[in-house]
């Protein structure tokens, strides 16, 4: 199985923790973190950690901070050969987390501006996923040409949907549904896409072939099933949305069940906020795996 992902690539700071803003003030930390963030960058770290061949297309800028990115995902097998350096900066978040794990972002698009201007080619790929269409200006427009296009040649298809600063919302997002196979969605992000007043109606709109609900701490919902959550003591959930979308994938492709894939995603995710940054807590399939077994004992 070879993945392609397209998406975001994003180099984060973190500060924790952060509990208010004083403006014309100072506000005394603990910790600052450089991360690997993005959508894209998040979830194809997350499938080369878990042993999925994976490549990620999208842009980056000519700067110190591309390059930094762009080494840390070639180090975990990450192909970025699809990654365009462009002449924009390269994408920075600044987040601010609390102590318990909930954080607010400022984010500098930057190269993302340029990236995925035309559909790539997507020859000896089995599946296509699409990471948060809203982070990428092109995406808005391109994902439905993108998925078709997989769907033409064959490959299974995913888009986690992410979260959308400008609220088009279904507008972006409902075109692309025809030629998805999963689909990944928050609960506030399934009312804001279809405008249903609760994330269980807003389900019957969205007419993928399937329908992962994110819930947290409270684990997922997966075409009406439930797979149950693992609470942990979050520190960060920064990313760990992509974490879930990324090992669900590699236990998917791997040919385990939809719902089998939602628990051992839900326990990637749980280890992903214990530790400060999108991508710090992710570990490898088998190590995973005994985490989401010893849970599972206690």
């Amino acid at each position: 199985m070879r993945v392609l992902v397209v998406g975001n690539l994003v180099l984060d700071l973190l500060a924790w923790p952060v509990e208010k803003i004083r403006w014309d003030g100072t506000v005394w930390v603990e910790k600052f973190v450089r991360s690997v963030g993005g959508n894209g960058a998040n979830t194809s770290y997350t499938l080369a950690r878990m042993g999925v061949d994976v490549a990620l297309a999208g842009a980056v800028g000519r700067d110190t901070e591309g390059e930094e990115l762009l080494s840390i995902l070639r180090r975990v097998g990450v192909d970025v050969g699809g990654v365009k350096k462009v002449a924009l900066p390269t994408p920075a978040t600044m987040a601010l987390v609390k102590r318990e794990g909930s954080r607010a972002f400022v984010h500098r698009p930057g190269a993302s501006r340029e990236a995925l201007k035309k559909v790539v080619a997507m020859r000896g790929y089995s599946h296509l996923h699409v990471a948060n269409p809203f982070a990428v200006p092109a995406l808005r427009v391109l994902a439905p040409e993108f998925l078709k296009k997989a769907c033409q040649a064959g490959m299974t298809t995913s888009m986690d949907t992410g979260w959308d600063s400008r609220g088009e919302w279904g507008k972006v997002v409902l075109p692309c549904l025809e030629h998805v196979d999963v689909l990944f969605v928050n609960e506030e992000e399934a009312k804001l896409i279809t405008g249903a007043k609760s994330w269980k109606a807003a389900v019957g709109f969205l007419l993928a072939s399937h329908v992962v609900v994110k819930r947290g701490r409270k684990g997922a919902v997966v075409d009406g099933e439930v797979a149950a959550g693992y609470p942990v003591e979050a520190i960060d959930s920064t990313g760990a949305g992509d974490v879930f979308a990324g090992a669900f994938l590699a236990s998917w492709t791997r040919g385990n069940s939809l719902i089998d894939a939602a628990r051992f995603a839900n326990a990637a995710a749980a280890m992903s906020v214990l530790e400060l940054g999108s991508v710090a807590g992710v570990r490898g399939y088998a190590q995973t795996i005994r985490w989401q077994t010893a849970r599972v004992k206690q």
